[in-house]
C-alpha cells in the first residue's frame, strides 16, 4: 500500500511509536496550527502505546497478561475502549479477529516446532465499568493488530475536536485514515499490476505475509502456517480499527466465507485481494471510487 503525496498545502510530520512510523499530512493555511495540533496527536499517541503496549511494563495490557485467578484489574478508559472495539470486531468476524491469542502469536515468532498450543483460560471484559476480570488464567491479549487503528481513530477525533480541515493519517505502510472531504489517492501495489482508490473519510489497511512472513495465527486451527486468503489483502472500513480487525480477519477465510461476510456484514465497506500478481475487487462499493488496474 503506497501513501499518496501529501498535497501542497499539507504539513507532513512524522512520529514513531508502537514499532512503527506515524505520519500524519494535515491540511490547513495556518501552519502554526497544524503544528500544534500535530505536537497533540503525537503527545496522545505516546500516552495510548504506554497503555496499550504488552511489552511496556505496568501498562494495563502488560497488567491484564499476569492477572492470577479472581482477579480484577481497573483499566484506563482508553484501554477500555479498545477491549471493547476488539471483542465487538470478534463478533463481526466470526471469531476471526481475536486479541486474546497472544500465546499463539508467541509460537510463532518463537519458530517453536509443532502444533499451536490451545487456547485455555477466560479474561471478562465489564462492558459498562472499565475493568476485566481474570476468571481462568491462560489467555494473553496481544493488541498489535488494532491498536494501531485504534491509535488513528483517537487522533482523528482530536483533529476534528480542533477544527481542522483534513488530513490523512498513516500508521507504517499498513494503515491509513482520511478525515475530511479532501479526497485522498492511494495505490495498492499487486505483484504485476496496482489499483488506485481514492479515500475520503475512511479507512483503509493491509495485511499479508510480505513482510512479517506468516504471523496470522488462526483462533481455533492448530496448524501454526494456516493457508491464507492470499499474500496480501486490504479492507476498507469507516473506522481504522475495524479496517484492521477486517484486514486480519479476511486473511484467514476461504473465498466461500469471503463471500458470505462480504454479504452480511455493512462494516466491511470494501476488500481486495492480490491474487495472481493482480489486485481484485472483493466487495466493490460506491462510497469508495477505484480504477481498474493497470
Amino acid at each position: 500500500m503506497t501513501p499518496p503525496v501529501p498535497l501542497p498545502e499539507a504539513l507532513r510530520v512524522t512520529h514513531e511509536a508502537m514499532h512503527t512510523t506515524f505520519t500524519l499530512h494535515l491540511i490547513g493555511e495556518n501552519r502554526q496550527l497544524a503544528a500544534e495540533v500535530a505536537r497533540e496527536c503525537f503527545d496522545l499517541l505516546d500516552n495510548l502505546e504506554g497503555k496499550l503496549s504488552r511489552f511496556l511494563d505496568g501498562s494495563d495490557v502488560f497488567r491484564i497478561n499476569r492477572l492470577r485467578a479472581g482477579e480484577t484489574l481497573y483499566l484506563s478508559e482508553p484501554c477500555h475502549q479498545c477491549l471493547l472495539l476488539a471483542m465487538q470486531a470478534c463478533t463481526q468476524t466470526g471469531g476471526l479477529f481475536d486479541i486474546t491469542v497472544g500465546t499463539r502469536i508467541e509460537h510463532l515468532k518463537s519458530g517453536a516446532a509443532g502444533l499451536l498450543p490451545p487456547l485455555a483460560g477466560r479474561l471478562i471484559i465489564h462492558p459498562d465499568v472499565a475493568a476485566i476480570t481474570c476468571e481462568i488464567p491462560g489467555r494473553e491479549i496481544d493488541l498489535g493488530g488494532i491498536g494501531k487503528g485504534f491509535a488513528l481513530d483517537q487522533m482523528r477525533d482530536l483533529l476534528l475536536d480542533w477544527g481542522l480541515g483534513g488530513a490523512l493519517l498513516a500508521a507504517g505502510a499498513s494503515t491509513l485514515l482520511a478525515v475530511g472531504p479532501q479526497p485522498w489517492p492511494v495505490a495498492l501495489a499487486g505483484g504485476l499490476t496496482a489499483r488506485q482508490l481514492a479515500l475520503t473519510n475512511q479507512a483503509l489497511s493491509a495485511s499479508g505475509t510480505d513482510v512479517q512472513g506468516a504471523h496470522i495465527v488462526h483462533p481455533s486451527g492448530e496448524d501454526p502456517k494456516p493457508v491464507y486468503l492470499s499474500n496480501r489483502v486490504w479492507a476498507v472500513a469507516s473506522t481504522a480499527t475495524l479496517a484492521e480487525a477486517w484486514s486480519t480477519a479476511l486473511m484467514l477465510m476461504d473465498p466461500d466465507e469471503v463471500t458470505a461476510a462480504i454479504a452480511e456484514q455493512a462494516t466491511l465497506l470494501q476488500a481486495y485481494a492480490e491474487l495472481n500478481g493482480k489486485v481484485e475487487v472483493l466487495k466493490p462499493s460506491a462510497s469508495c471510487s477505484g480504477t481498474s488496474p493497470h
